[in-house]
Order: C-alpha cells, then structure tokens, then sequence
C-alpha cells in the first residue's frame, strides 16, 4: 500500500499507511544507540560551556563581595551582597521559565544564541556597575540570560546524548559549572591585588573575563544542529532524517538505517523499531499543565523536592562562602580565591568519580547517598564551626569533602527532571522545576544567610546550615522511594512523547 499524501516516513525504508500528519521513525533509536564518538565531545563541549560560565559568575559574585564592600563607588552592605546575588539567582528564575516555554515552541537551536546574547550583554553592563541598583539590575540579566541557556542546553543534550552514557555525561557537564568557579577564583586572585590594580577597577575586570569566553561560545556553537526529535514532532521530518544521516556518517561513517547483527549470527539484523508520532506546531500550555500535574505529579513532586533542596543548600552556602572567611576567619578579600580553588576541586572530582555509578548502580540508589552524605556532613561540619573547632583551612577541607558528594546531588536533580518528562514538555519542565526550586531554595538562601552572618553570632549560622542539611536528608528519602530508574533507557521509555500515536 502506498501512503496517502501528508504520510511521513523518516526510519529509512518504505512508509505504512497513516493517518494525515503521522510519521513514522526510527531517530530515537538510532541516536540513543550510538558509541560515543567525536560529535558527542564537541556537542558537550560546545554546549556544556554554560555551565562554566554560570560556575564563573557565581564565583566572582562570591569571591567579589569584599571588594564590592570596599568599592568607593559602591560601598555595599552584607545585605546588599547578599540582595545583590538573590537578583542574579531571580532573574535566572524568570529566564528559565520564559525561555524554557519559547524553547519547547521555537526550538533547542534558536535559544543557544538568545541566551547565550543576554548573558553577554548583562555581563558586560555588569562591569559599568554606578550604584547598587544598577548592579543588581545587571546581574538580575545575567542571570536571566544564564537560566534560559540551562533550560535549551539540557534538553538538547538529553536528546542527542547516547543512552548508556546520559547519566555520566550530564552530571559532568553539571560539574563542569566548578571549571568556571576555578577561573572565577583565579581571575579574583590576579585582578583583587591590590599591589597590582586598582581595587575599583579589579572587580570591574572581572566580569569582563565572562564577556571574552562567552563570545568564543557564539563561534563553538555555529554547528550544532537542531535536535532531531523535537523536528520530527514539530513537522520538519526531512530535516530530521537529513541531521540524523549526518550524525551517523559523523560517528561511524555509514548511515544506521538497521542495527548490526549480534556477532556469530547467520540471521540478517532486525529492522529498527519505529516510534509513531502525529505531527504538532506546539504543545498547548494547558496540556501542559496536565501532563506534569496530573500524568507525572509523582514525578514532579520528585523533582520539585531535589532541585529545592540542593538550590538551597549551594546557593545558602556559596553565595556567602567568602563572607564567612572574611567575619570569622579573618581572610582579606584579596585572599578568598585560593580557598574557592580547593572547594571547586572537590566539586569538580565528585561527578567525575561518582558519575559512572549513576549508569551502573543506578538513579535512586546514587540520588539517595549523595543527598544523605551531603547533608549529615554538612551537619556535622556546622557543629564544630558552631564550637570555634575549625580554622580557615580546616573549614574549607570539610566544604570540599561535604561537596564532593552534594555536586553529583544538584546535578541529579537537573538529570532527572530533564529525562523524566515527555519531549514536548522537557525544556518547560527544567524551566519550571528550576525556577521553583531556586526560587524557593535559592533566592531565600543568600538572604538568609547574609542576615544570620551579620548577626555575628557561629549559632545563628549553624542554624542555618542544619536547615540545609535537613532538606538534603529529606530529598535522599524522597529519591530513594519515589525516583525513576531511568538508567540506560531511551528517552522515550522513560517517557512516551505527548505525541506518540499506538
């Protein structure tokens, strides 16, 4: 039988007989059972840079915070220090859910130079700072511009990321955000001398360091193609099938239309299953709403309740990490970034060592220890900052080992709320979940505990930290029952498109 006019077949061979606007394909298939190759590293090198640009400004903002108290052009407030970075962590809020909604509607490809064109812009404007409103107006851009680019560069990578590796690959990427935090110390160190630079002028030059590397991005990024699955929903079927082609000739030099035999076999390989989908301009916000409030409410409660937790948990204690050198150690601010490198180091090791074992042991298991060990360390090293038993260099031993394992938590919680939803809905669902989760956790947490550390008082900060730690123990339990094994499974396994048709 012939198809009828409007029938679509993007799998590589002859198309049944479907209903009008209907294709059917084998792309998702065939992207996820692909060997990691040469086009992967470039696709995560290319897109994985956000993180490392987000590791860079949270890490100036930290590091900058004494020099900006001392700025006579500024002259900021631990409170203002603290409003200052709850305006950046806002605006990635409110970026993250209005380019997550354009993401999932214009698609992956078109957001990656909108973003990536707001954060440069704030970044650069943050430099010519004149008041504390004017920074905190810039930064609030910044991180518009930097929540937009988490909601397409996740969902994109999800999408092209073979299987078997997407657990590994997308907690690296997340740690990657302690590569820009060390360049953000360093750039801190060198540009904070006194001896060297004006101090108004250092931290000034600072936020320009971001500007520079996100202009190399724009050229990294020229490349990258659309994602395949979302051109076949949103009626673009030819484009898919010509990317996927592409891809495959890329990786191994042949096109995929079937998989290889089992080695020793004398049968022919079997045909790809195909995936059949009915072809939509968009998904309606109203389904939406019901697919993740209704369909997956479990799981949405999942995700609400991780990236709270660790948005809390880091943000609370990193926006503040040099103010508590400062207060109570007595650090100058010119000193603070070679306490951040360290720190950064057991953040940038922990997914590295731990990440394979989120594709191996699996999702609850890992999701449950890393937010367990954080939160009981996190606890335990409270309690002797509380009693005056740590020293500058002790306190930032303990930071590094307590996220040694809290770097591969946050960056489960973005894994999972990106490959536990539907295609049509997965950027809007990273958007949301991180917006609420950094709205609740994260932009409470800077004020927070700027107000506790200028009471002056080791017990009103240990407070702090054991409510951290309590929602870290709480989230290990919510993983462990209610979490997703998604571990080597398609994407489509874990979560049928909106679109699919039986």
């Amino acid at each position: 039988m012939q198809p009828r006019q409007g029938d679509l077949d993007v799998a590589g061979g002859p198309a049944e007989a479907v209903d009008h606007g209907v294709v059917e394909t084998t792309i998702p298939f065939r992207l996820d059972a692909l060997y990691w190759s040469g086009f992967h590293t470039r696709v995560v090198l290319a897109l994985g840079i956000t993180w490392v640009l987000d590791g860079l400004e949270v890490t100036l903002a930290g590091a900058l915070s004494g020099a900006l108290k001392q700025s006579p052009t500024l002259h900021f407030s631990n409170f203002e220090v603290g409003f200052a970075n709850s305006a950046y962590l806002g605006g990635a809020v409110l970026g993250a859910f209005g380019f997550g909604w354009l993401t999932d509607r214009i698609g992956r490809k078109k957001l990656f130079f909108i973003t990536l064109a707001v954060y440069l812009t704030a970044t650069a404007a943050t430099a010519l700072s004149w008041s504390v409103a004017s920074y905190a107006f810039f930064r609030f851009l910044t991180g518009a511009g930097i929540g937009g680019e988490y909601t397409a560069i996740n969902s994109t990578i999800q999408e092209l990321v073979p299987a078997r590796y997407r657990g590994w690959t997308d907690l690296m990427i997340n740690g990657s955000f302690w590569l820009g935090a060390a360049l953000g110390a360093t750039s801190a160190i060198v540009l904070l001398d006194p001896g060297w630079i004006d101090v108004d002028l250092g931290w000034r030059l600072a936020y320009l360091t971001g500007a520079c590397l996100g202009l190399v991005v724009f050229v990294m990024r020229i490349w990258i193609p659309e994602s395949p699955r979302w051109l076949i929903i949103h009626g673009h079927p030819d484009e898919a099938n010509a990317i996927m082609r592409d891809i495959e000739r890329s990786v191994e030099g042949h096109v995929r239309d079937r998989p290889a035999a089992t080695a020793g076999e004398d049968t022919p390989p079997r045909a790809w299953p195909k995936l059949r989908l009915r072809m939509r301009d968009h998904t309606p916000l109203s389904e939406v709403v019901h697919t993740l409030f209704k369909v997956y409410r479990e799981r949405s409660l999942v995700g609400l309740v991780l990236m709270t937790a660790q948005a809390f948990f880091y943000n609370a204690i990193f926006f503040t990490f040099a103010l508590v050198l400062s207060d109570f150690y007595g650090i100058p601010a010119d000193q603070v970034g070679w306490y951040i490198l360290p720190f950064a180091a057991g953040n940038l090791l922990g997914p590295l060592l731990l990440g394979r074992l989120f594709d191996t042991l699996g999702r609850r298991a890992m999701i449950a220890f890393t937010y367990g060990a954080s939160g009981i360390l996190l606890a335990l090293s409270g309690y002797l900052f509380e009693i005056g038993a740590l020293s500058a260099k002790t306190q930032t031993i303990a930071w590094m080992v307590i996220f040694f394992f809290a770097s591969p938590a946050a960056s489960a919680a973005y894994l999972t709320v990106s490959e536990n939803f539907p295609l049509e809905v997965r950027a809007l669902a990273i958007a949301l979940f991180y917006a609420i989760g950094t709205g609740v956790g994260g932009v409470a947490g800077p004020i927070l505990f700027g107000a506790l550390i200028d009471t002056g008082s080791r017990g009103s900060v240990f407070a702090g930290y054991l409510f951290g730690a309590a929602l870290m123990l709480v989230a290990a339990a919510v993983g462990w029952r209610y979490a997703v094994a998604a571990e080597r499974r398609t994407l489509e396994s874990v979560a049928q498109p909106l679109a699919a048709v039986e």
